[in-house]
């Protein structure tokens, strides 16, 4: 499966309601790579964040932009 897929998988799921989630709006100075690190210990999981919440492209996300961030990692590799 590519992170494309994988990207629709994770967007799915939270708008299904299949992954339970929390949000955190974005303020200044703070990157999806920094939010992966301090909830799933692997900063290289911005992508779940970025999927999760529909974003793009993810070095372009200004501060105020609601971030959606599933509570288990652990079910992100059960949808792939």
């Amino acid at each position: 499966m590519g992170i494309s897929s994988a990207c629709y998988q994770v967007y799915n799921a939270i708008e299904n309601g299949t992954l339970s989630y929390s949000v955190h709006v974005l303020e200044q100075g703070e990157r999806l790579d920094y939010l992966a690190g301090i909830n799933y210990g692997d900063s290289s999981l911005w992508w779940v964040l970025a999927a999760a919440s529909g974003i793009g492209w993810w070095l372009q996300v200004p501060a105020g932009t609601r971030i959606v961030i599933p509570l288990s990692i652990d079910a992100i590799g059960d949808l792939l």
